[in-house]
C-alpha cells in the first residue's frame, strides 16, 4: 500500500506564491502517474495538473503560466509550484498516484489533502 502526505498549504494574498509537496512511501514496486487536483468550497473535485514519471505535464486551463508540476523519482514526492495566486485557487489540494505494488495489483492512492487559501 501507499501512503500519500500532502504539505505546504497555507494562507496567502493575492499575487502571491506556494510550493505544495506530496510524498509517497509505503510498500510497492513503482509509482506512476502523479497529479494534483483541488475541491473548492461548494465545488466538485478538479484535475489541476498531471505528470508522469518520465516528467510530461498536463494542467487545466485556469492554471497554466502559474502552476508548475514536478517529482523526484528518488524521493517519491510531487511538487506543485503556484505562483501569481488568485482568490479563486483557494481550495484543498490533493495528491494522487498511481501505483504498481510489488503483486502487480495497480491503484490510484490519494492524500489528505492541504488548504490553500487566497486572500484578495
Amino acid at each position: 500500500q501507499v501512503h500519500l502526505v500532502e504539505s505546504g498549504g497555507s494562507l496567502v494574498q493575492a499575487g502571491g506564491s506556494l510550493r505544495l509537496s506530496c510524498a509517497a512511501s509505503g510498500s510497492f514496486f513503482s509509482i506512476n502517474d502523479m497529479a494534483w487536483h483541488r475541491r473548492a468550497p461548494g465545488k466538485q473535485r478538479e484535475l489541476v495538473a498531471t505528470i508522469t514519471r518520465t516528467g510530461s505535464s498536463n494542467y487545466q486551463d485556469s492554471v497554466k503560466g502559474r502552476f508548475t508540476i514536478s517529482r523526484d523519482n528518488v524521493k517519491n514526492t510531487v511538487y506543485l509550484q503556484m505562483n501569481s495566486l488568485k482568490p479563486e485557487d483557494t481550495a484543498v489540494y490533493y495528491c494522487s498516484a498511481g501505483v504498481t505494488l510489488t503483486s502487480g495489483h495497480v491503484y490510484t492512492g490519494w492524500g489528505q489533502g492541504t488548504q490553500v487559501t487566497v486572500s484578495s
